[in-house]
This record gives C-alpha cells, sequence and structure tokens, in this order.
C-alpha cells in the first residue's frame, strides 16, 4: 500500500484525510475499487442485513420528562418525575423507564439535535430537510429511501413499514411519504385490520395467477401507449401484492393471534381510528 505520512485531520464523514490518500493510492499501485469489491467477494467478506426499527414519538414527551430530568434546577425548568440510576454510571434518566434503565448501555443520548423550523409536522424527523425548495414530488422519508437505495430483501416482504397512526386525522401526521422516490417507494403501513387482505381463501389462488397474467397482457398494450413514473410505481405496486398473496409468508409473520395476548396488550392492539392529543 502506498502510504501518506502526515497528521491524521478527520473530514465531517470520519475518515481522516490521510486514510483518505492512503485509499486513492492503492489505484496508484494498480488495486482498483473493482479489484477490491472482487476479492472481498471471494473470501466471503460481507455484512449480513439488518433491520431498523425507530421509534418515533410524534409529540412525545420532552426530555425534562425522559432523559434530563433537571433534578437540582428551579422548579420552572426541571422535569416532574425524578430521576433513577441506569447501568451506565452518570446517565439517570425518568422514574417510569425503569426497563430502559438496565439497558442504557445499548442506547445513545443525543443531545445536539434541534428543529429547523418552529412547526410541529413530523417532515424533520422524517427526512431531515427543510420545506422549502423540495424537488418535484417531494423529498422521501428515510424508510422511502432505503427502500430506493437498498431495495426490498425479499420482494415478499416491503423494505419499510410504518405503524405511526394519524394524529386527528391531519395530513402532517401522516408516517412519511415516498417524495420523488415514487410510490413503488412508499411505506407499507398496515392498520388493525389490514392483515386480514394479506390471506387467499379457498381456490383464490388460481384466481389470483389468472388475473395477473391477465393484467400482464393488459399492461403490455397499455405500455406501448404510455408511460410514465406513477405507472411503473403501480407495476411493482402489482408485482409485490402478488408475490405477498402467493406465499402468504408475510401474512404468517403478521398473524399476532400467535402472539402471547398479554404482549398484544402492552404493545397495543391497533386501532383504525385516528390518535387523539392526550
Amino acid at each position: 500500500m502506498l502510504t501518506i505520512p502526515g497528521a491524521s485531520i478527520s473530514l465531517c464523514d470520519g475518515l481522516s484525510r490521510r486514510s483518505f490518500l492512503k485509499i486513492g493510492g492503492l489505484a496508484m499501485g494498480g488495486l482498483s475499487l473493482p479489484q477490491l469489491l472482487q476479492a472481498e467477494a471471494s473470501q466471503k467478506i460481507g455484512r449480513s442485513h439488518k433491520s431498523v426499527i425507530m421509534v418515533f414519538l410524534a409529540g412525545g414527551p420532552p426530555h425534562q420528562d425522559m432523559v434530563d430530568l433537571k433534578p437540582e434546577a428551579p422548579v420552572e425548568y426541571r422535569g416532574e418525575f425524578s430521576p433513577i440510576r441506569t447501568n451506565v454510571p452518570g446517565i439517570d434518566i425518568c422514574e417510569h423507564l425503569p426497563l430502559l434503565a438496565q439497558r442504557m448501555d445499548r442506547l445513545a443520548v443525543i443531545r445536539s439535535l434541534h428543529g429547523s423550523e418552529g412547526r410541529h409536522s413530523a417532515f424533520q424527523c422524517l427526512h431531515g430537510h427543510p420545506t422549502q425548495n423540495q424537488p418535484p414530488g417531494g423529498w422521501p422519508c428515510f424508510g422511502s429511501a432505503v427502500s430506493k437505495l437498498q431495495g426490498p430483501v425479499n420482494q415478499e416482504i416491503p423494505a419499510a413499514v410504518a405503524l405511526q397512526p394519524r394524529i386527528g386525522g391531519q395530513f402532517w401526521s401522516d408516517p412519511g411519504q415516498p417524495g420523488y422516490a415514487g410510490m413503488r417507494h412508499a411505506p407499507f403501513a398496515p392498520n388493525a385490520t389490514g392483515t386480514r387482505d394479506l390471506v387467499l381463501e379457498g381456490n383464490a389462488q388460481d384466481m389470483l395467477r389468472n388475473r395477473q397474467a391477465l393484467l400482464k397482457r393488459i399492461d403490455g398494450l397499455r405500455h406501448q401507449l404510455e408511460s410514465s413514473d406513477v405507472i411503473d410505481g403501480m407495476d411493482t405496486f402489482y408485482e409485490q401484492a402478488f408475490d405477498i398473496l402467493l406465499s402468504g409468508r408475510l401474512a404468517t409473520a403478521l398473524d399476532f393471534e400467535q402472539e402471547d395476548p398479554k404482549v398484544r396488550d402492552r404493545y397495543g392492539r391497533g386501532s383504525t381510528e385516528p390518535a387523539g392529543y392526550g
């Protein structure tokens, strides 16, 4: 490897300038990025797929009632609850979060975030961009971005699932939109009864396959006449819907009847009604 001496200066992405130059020096020595990737593949070095769960509290409790109770501060500023110790020395959290306190070593409390605009809208947390100067279609939420960049690991299972309820039926509480990524990357948003539509009964599979074949013939004629992102997105929806219905794997995974009723009651059984404000 070509070594570039000098001080290590970190860039904003965590990569030092010296390391960056070392990487560039690999090509000078005849080893290009495709060769590096090929060597990695031959050694079966790779990363397993990860599932990420983001708990987004839409209008949830403030930080002084959860992770920064300020017990020594004046009553006007401190939280109304008492702090308890966690399994990390020096970090105390709310008394109503005892299970979280036992797992604090697996968490990170980020204190440097602030809103870019004084609004209640969830867009700041869902895609991290301001509302001004949006591209056509708008910014995609992070789930749609993952779907666009990574794609589904399994075609039978959506790349992103959104469980956030609508608050008071307002549009600003939607669980994230696909934006310019296209409708094919919209998060799957089931409700309390939505999984009933994922199961085929009787001889419905044969009928569905016949409809799928007919739909493909119709689409072939349609694409000769017109083409648009909306149509392409709907085609992807149709393909994914057929895969989901014909395999039944997603319906099995979402069959909450197999779960312990106590666990279901603890996490909530879902509702088709918009959530209230408290």
